[in-house]
C-alpha cells in the first residue's frame, strides 16, 4: 500500500475564522449564552440573504424539516415524496409526523429526484413534496412548483447542503415555500450544530417559534400560556455567533468551493481514473455550491470494494466519505416494504459514492495530489483493457 509524507487530508475541515472565535469569546464572557441576542441577528441576517422571508434558527437542520413539516399541515394518512438518497433524516421526520415517505428515483446526471418520474407518484393521499438538492445543487425549481402548484401541495425543500446555491440567478430560500437549512460542522456554512427555517408569513414565523421551544408564548412580565405541542430545539447564542461568522463570508465560501469544483474537473480530464469510467458529478458552476465533489467508482472494473478503495485512499493521505447509502435499504424502511431493485439509480450511486476533499482551504496541489491518488489507485487495481482503451 502506497504510503504518503504530506499532511493527512480530510474531505471535509470546518473553518472558524479568528473575528469570529473572538466574537464566541465575547458571548461566553457576556453571560447570556442560550437564546438571545446573537440567535435574534443571526436570523435578521439570514433574512436579508433569503430577500426579506421570515426565518426562524434552530438547533439542528433535522428539527426544521419535521416543524416544516408541521406547518404545512402534514400529519397521519398523508403521504410525502421525497429521495432515497439522502440523509436518513429526510424520511425519518416524515415517519416521526406520522405521514408516510413516498420514494421516487433518481436522475442518474443530477443524482437528484427525477422530476420526470415525480409526478407519477403523486396520489390522493400526497400532501407535500420533499426534494433534496444533493451535495448543493439544486433541481428544476420551475418543474417543481409548477408540479406542486398542479396537484395544490406544499413543498418543503430540504435545502440542507444548499445554502449560498441559487436557481436561474434567484439563492435557494428567497424563493419557493418552505425551505430548511443545516448549518452542521460540515456545511458550508456552519453553527457547529444548528439549522434554519425559511417559512412564507409571520404566522407561520410565529407557529415555528412556538414548535421551536415547548410551544410557549410568553406575554409581559409573567404571562404564559401553551397551545402547541413543542419540542426543545432552540439554537445557543454561542452557536449563533459561530453561525454569523460564517454566514458573513458565505459569498467567498461559494467562490471558492466553485473554484476547487473547477480545479477537479481540469485534473480529472483525460486521467486514468475517467478512463476506467470513475462518474464525475453535473457540472456546474452557476447554480451548486459546490457542498461536496462526489464521484461514482466503476467496481465492475475494478479489483477492489468501495471500502478498500477508501483505505487506498488513506493510505495516500486522503480522506473520503459516503454520502450516502439509499436510504430505502436500511433495516427501518426494508421493514416498511422497501427492497432492492425498487429505485435503480439510487442504489448504484448508493453503492458506488465516494465523497472527495473540498473545502476552503485547501490549494490546487491538494486537488491534485487527490486526483493522482485515485489515478493511482485506478492504474493498480482496475481493468487494463479499459486503462488502455
Amino acid at each position: 500500500m502506497t504510503q504518503t509524507s504530506r499532511p493527512f487530508l480530510p474531505f471535509v475541515k470546518p473553518e472558524i475564522d479568528e473575528e469570529t472565535i473572538q466574537g464566541v469569546v465575547d458571548v461566553l464572557r457576556s453571560g447570556w449564552i442560550t437564546t438571545g441576542p446573537q440567535n435574534q441577528q443571526f436570523e435578521a441576517e439570514l433574512s436579508a440573504f433569503v430577500g426579506g422571508r421570515p426565518v426562524r434558527a434552530f438547533n439542528s437542520g433535522t428539527c426544521t424539516m419535521e416543524i416544516g413539516l408541521r406547518i404545512a399541515g402534514v400529519g397521519p394518512g398523508d403521504e410525502v415524496i421525497t429521495t432515497p438518497m439522502t440523509w436518513v433524516s429526510t424520511a425519518n421526520v416524515i415517519l416521526e409526523v406520522g405521514a408516510t415517505p413516498v420514494f421516487v428515483d433518481i436522475d442518474p446526471v443530477t443524482r437528484n429526484i427525477d422530476l420526470n418520474l415525480l409526478e407519477r407518484a403523486i396520489t390522493p393521499r400526497t400532501k407535500a413534496l420533499m426534494p433534496v438538492y444533493l451535495a448543493g445543487l439544486p433541481v428544476d425549481m420551475d418543474r417543481l412548483y409548477e408540479i406542486a402548484r398542479a396537484h395544490k401541495l406544499r413543498v418543503i425543500e430540504d435545502a440542507a447542503q444548499a445554502f449560498g446555491a441559487s436557481w436561474r440567478g434567484q439563492r435557494i430560500g428567497a424563493i419557493g415555500d418552505i425551505v430548511s437549512f443545516s448549518f452542521h460542522a460540515n456545511k458550508n456554512v456552519t453553527s457547529i450544530e444548528g439549522g434554519a427555517l425559511v417559512v412564507n408569513n409571520e404566522d407561520e414565523a410565529e407557529l415555528a417559534r412556538k414548535y421551536r421551544l415547548q410551544g410557549i408564548t410568553r406575554t409581559g412580565f409573567d404571562g404564559m400560556d401553551c397551545d402547541v405541542l413543542g419540542g426543545k430545539y432552540n439554537l445557543t447564542d454561542v452557536a449563533a455567533r459561530v453561525g454569523l461568522g460564517s454566514l458573513r463570508r458565505v459569498e467567498s465560501i461559494t467562490e471558492k468551493r466553485r473554484e476547487l469544483a473547477r480545479l477537479y474537473f481540469d485534473a480529472f480530464e483525460g486521467s486514468a481514473a475517467v478512463k476506467l469510467g470513475v462518474g464525475l458529478p453535473a457540472r456546474n458552476f452557476t447554480d451548486s455550491n459546490w457542498h461536496m465533489f462526489q464521484i461514482a467508482l466503476p467496481l465492475e472494473r475494478l479489483t477492489l470494494s468501495r471500502a478498500e478503495f477508501m483505505e487506498q485512499l488513506k493510505a495516500r493521505g486522503v480522506g473520503s466519505g459516503v454520502h450516502y447509502p439509499a436510504l430505502h435499504l436500511f433495516t427501518l424502511y426494508r421493514a416498511r416494504g422497501f427492497k432492492e431493485g425498487m429505485f435503480p439509480h439510487a442504489e448504484r450511486y448508493g453503492a458506488t459514492n465516494v465523497t472527495l476533499p473540498l473545502f476552503p482551504g485547501m490549494s490546487a496541489e491538494d486537488v491534485a495530489h487527490v486526483v493522482e491518488s485515485i489515478d493511482d489507485i485506478c492504474t493498480q487495481f482496475g481493468s487494463n483493457e479499459n486503462l488502455n482503451g
